[in-house]
């Protein structure tokens, strides 16, 4: 039995191409995957991500229990708002999944989780809550739609009450705002500026319809990928999953090493993984020649071999871009080579990240 979010209806009716998306039945486009990509990196694209979970935690132990269970320091977070990004781990230090976390108060924080991890990371942190005072409360009464490019806040704002416009103005990156009956936040997955709205299913088409009237283009899984890749963002299952550490997925920079006390989940793992230093890390891989760098394909170095855990042709770049798990050893500026159609070609090895607000930044 595949899921339907609130907006399935609307899928159909814009002649969405639909596929099942961990259980879900999602657009994978709705006639062109390059048109829709580029109308985020130049306008305004909007996607159904009301599939993704949100999770309230509240009580008087919400704070110390997320401390606990993710590996960014929620202690940060001291500004009604503030967001951050964080991975969840396991005993063995692997990621069960990455989210965000949005601070309201010190006993109410809202999490948002990816759909294919929900039902693991919920029962995850439900063992992890006992001997805290809190609970933990799935809100799938909502829908989300993510609003991404350069165009996308000017468009919303052109659909928001006066108190609307009044509470998200001059909010930074990485907040969110109880605006009437919107949660609106300035995060996204593209690369772009933009928003990412929680709204009541029963509103959801509606915003969606008036999003669309608005000139915001419809976009797909297809145009998310590509877009997130271009980004240097990480999709769960590919770039990261439960057998690996986020030293070894781009991740250390979510790691709150102090204080030093902070006993979370995974850290003696980590600690000892830090030491050795003998994690393999993700980078960047760039091809400029004729063929597509894939998932799985093997990267062979000096140092021994790698593997492309994402892969796809940039339409932004016009050329192959991935990201890739290699040797700790390997430099930012060298040239390894991937094995491609049992010959191998020469790819250059740069940072994670290749395109932001819809230029090249490598």
């Amino acid at each position: 039995m595949t899921n339907k979010t609130v907006l399935h209806a609307k899928h159909i009716e814009a002649g969405a191409k639909l596929v099942d998306f961990h259980g879900w039945e999602m657009p994978i486009n709705y006639g062109s995957q390059i048109e829709e990509h580029n109308a985020v990196r130049t306008d305004a694209g909007m996607f159904d991500v009301s599939h993704m979970t949100i999770v309230d935690i509240k009580g008087v132990d919400a704070k110390a229990y997320l401390r606990r269970l993710v590996i960014n320091d929620v202690a940060k977070l001291t500004v009604e708002g503030k967001a951050l990004y964080t991975g969840m781990l396991n005993h063995e230090g692997g990621v069960i999944d990455d989210l965000i976390i949005y601070f309201f108060t010190e006993t109410y924080y809202r999490l948002v989780v990816n759909s294919a991890t929900r039902v693991k990371d919920l029962a995850w942190m439900n063992e992890q809550s006992a001997g805290f005072d809190i609970t933990i409360t799935e809100r799938p009464e909502f829908g989300m739609i993510a609003v991404q490019g350069p165009q996308a806040k000017a468009k919303v704002a052109s659909l928001l009450t006066p108190e609307q416009t009044q509470a998200v103005e001059g909010m930074k990156p990485f907040f969110g705002v109880q605006a009437g009956d919107l949660f609106i936040a300035t995060t996204g997955y593209t690369g772009e500026d933009g928003y990412e709205i929680v709204v009541p299913e029963d509103q959801a088409a509606d915003l969606w319809q008036k999003l669309l009237d608005a000139g915001v283009a419809p976009c797909g899984l297809g145009a998310r990928d590509t877009l997130r890749l271009e980004a240097g963002m990480n999709l769960y299952g590919l770039d990261m999953d439960e057998t690996v550490s986020p030293l070894a997925a781009n991740m250390a920079w979510t790691i709150s090493w102090e204080p030093t006390d902070r006993n979370f989940i995974g850290r003696e793992v980590l600690t000892a993984q830090k030491a050795a230093g003998d994690q393999p890390k993700l980078v960047g891989l760039v091809f400029e020649e004729k063929g597509v760098l894939r998932t799985g394909l093997k990267v062979i170095t000096p140092f021994g071999e790698g593997i492309i855990t994402s892969g796809t042709f940039s339409p932004t770049l016009g050329h192959s871009i991935a990201m890739a798990r290699v040797p700790r050893s390997v430099s930012l500026g060298d040239t390894v080579e991937v094995e491609m159609r049992k010959k191998l070609v020469n790819v250059k090895v740069i940072k994670a990240g290749f395109v932001r607000n819809g230029k090249k930044v490598f």
